[in-house]
């Protein structure tokens, strides 16, 4: 209900404060598993966003590294040193710095890939849910093919065929651009069959069918009356599958077919320092490995949060 002020007129809740007061808001601050989740996952972000002004040291900057501080183990252990907090690598590289600045790459990579296959898969699947018939079973039946091959072998398989068909010289520039490419397309399928299954029931309400009489195209018809209503599950899956996508990205990265060394990833840096693990220098795989897992975590419960919150039958 609108407030009256002093002259008696009805003025609208302020937006945010209307949020606040709304079931996800009240779900969110009476759930400490999401707020927690949501703080770490915050502080990940944060940290990999302002990389630039907050990391100790620039990893990548070969003017400041030095070789005899290579291995050097973390601060508060015997013969670590006071300005490397987490320890440094073989080249003598800012652990935490370099845990920073590749999150970044893993957070660009997840969030670019996801948003490519919401678009793909949304698309799809309105045009499959609306148009029917032989349309509909041929999106279907790709989407079938699709789904009995693992996520991480179709990504695989598009980074090779990129990587045969460019250029070598430009594999380094377009690497990211290509592991986008290539999680992205391997897991639309998820949005189109939930976005199909949305369209189906929504097109057989009147509101859709009073859209048809008055003579608006399909295309206005999905993007102005059905998109809207079927975006909800969409949101919800999207925040689960960053985590997924983050996780394709390191594995890749870790086979040694993602990003390349001059623009490391948490996935390279694992893969870097696993070389070291059993020689004792533990904490160049460890701490990166424990930044992936925190990153990843915490995207997944704020999305089972997130999709607890909607779901009306769990209010």
């Amino acid at each position: 209900m609108p407030f009256l002020d002093a002259a008696g007129f009805g003025t609208p809740r302020n937006a945010l404060v209307a949020w606040w007061d709304g079931d996800v808001a009240w779900s969110f601050r009476h759930s400490p598993v999401a707020i927690v989740s949501f703080v770490l996952l915050f502080i990940c972000v944060a940290a990999a966003l302002f990389a630039p002004w907050v990391a100790p040291h620039n990893p990548f900057d070969l003017r400041t590294l030095n070789l005899s501080d290579g291995l050097s183990p973390p601060s508060w252990l015997a013969g670590g040193k006071p300005q490397y907090w987490l320890g440094t690598d073989d080249q003598g590289r800012d652990i935490l710095s370099t845990i920073m600045y590749g999150a970044r790459v893993s957070l660009l990579v997840g969030l670019a890939s996801v948003a490519l296959s919401v678009v793909v898969g949304v698309a799809l699947g309105l045009i499959a849910g609306y148009a029917g018939g032989k349309i509909d079973a041929f999106i279907m039946r790709v989407a079938d093919v699709q789904l009995s091959f693992p996520a991480i072998l179709i990504a695989l398989l598009i980074d090779g065929v990129a990587r045969a068909a460019l250029p070598r010289g430009m594999h380094d520039q377009l690497a990211i651009y290509v592991l986008i490419f290539a999680i992205g397309i391997s897991n639309w399928v998820q949005y189109a069959r939930t976005v199909r299954g949305s369209t189906l029931v929504e097109k057989s309400k009147e509101y859709i069918q009073a859209a048809r009489v008055i003579g608006l195209p399909p295309l206005g018809i999905m993007r102005r009356h059905l998109l809207p209503n079927v975006l909800g599950p969409v949101l919800v899956l999207a925040t689960i599958n960053i985590a997924t996508a983050i996780l394709t990205e390191a594995t890749l990265s870790f086979l040694g077919v993602g990003v390349p060394p001059t623009q490391p990833s948490l996935g390279t840096l694992i893969r870097v320092g696993q070389e070291f693990l059993l020689s004792g220098e533990w904490w160049i795989t460890i701490f990166p490995g424990v930044a992936l897992v925190v990153m990843v975590l915490s995207t997944n419960l704020l999305g089972d949060w997130l999709r607890d919150a909607l779901n009306p039958k769990l209010r």
